[in-house]
């Protein structure tokens, strides 16, 4: 008997299976506006492209302890990742910005301080570009 429960638990039910397939359409859209491939995204999460794919299709449940891995690395809040949004966050970074942030951090301390002061001067030449308040 308990062999029989264990199995019905691996079987997912029609409104489960319409929730993973909508949340799976969600990731999708997600994905592709932060600029990523399955494989990207496989990579920074630590999961198998195969293993998106397949949470992406809907046929496999999302853990929940993937969540926020998932939402942290698509630069979106756990709200926005499942749908559920109200639309009053503050807007940030793009999820490609957090990216690249991500990246030059990893890079060396000479190769950050060269990223860092090109992004000085591009500002500085943008703020100089704008008209003055008067």
């Amino acid at each position: 008997m308990a062999r029989k429960n264990w199995v019905e638990s691996l079987i997912m039910k029609e409104s489960d299976a319409s929730f993973f397939a909508q949340l799976g359409r969600r990731m999708v859209e997600l994905r592709k506006q932060a600029g990523l491939t399955q494989s990207q995204l496989g990579d920074l999460i630590q999961i198998k492209q195969q293993a998106v794919a397949a949470y992406e299709c809907g046929k496999r449940r999302l853990p929940v302890s993937l969540v926020p891995v998932w939402a942290r690395a698509l630069g979106v809040t756990i709200e926005d990742f499942l749908g559920e949004s109200n639309g009053k966050g503050r807007p940030g970074p793009t999820p490609r910005l957090l990216r690249q942030i991500e990246q030059v951090s990893r890079l060396p301390r000479s190769k950050q301080h060269f990223v860092s002061e090109f992004l000085d001067t591009v500002l500085q030449q943008d703020q100089s570009a704008r008209p003055s308040p008067s």
